[in-house]
């Protein structure tokens, strides 16, 4: 399954920390709001539904950011 995260830059920091950039998080919040507009205009779904989405994108970088960090160059 592909995850929409999986397309927004997670780079290693020099403090070591996974970073992403301004414009990375500005397209990662307004494709939330797209999704969430889109959710709105559908009756089988509701904010339960949303939720579910957004954790498992979430998920999905969150172990980038963990494989950023931990991968051995």
């Amino acid at each position: 399954m592909t995850h929409a995260a999986d397309s927004l830059p997670v780079v290693t920091a020099s403090n070591g920390q996974p970073f992403m950039p301004c414009d990375a998080v500005l397209a990662l919040l307004r494709s939330i709001a797209e999704s969430c507009r889109t959710l709105a205009d559908d009756p089988d779904c509701d904010l339960y539904s949303a939720g579910a989405a957004i954790n498992i994108e979430a998920d999905a970088l969150e172990a980038r950011a963990i494989a950023a960090t931990t991968e051995v160059p």
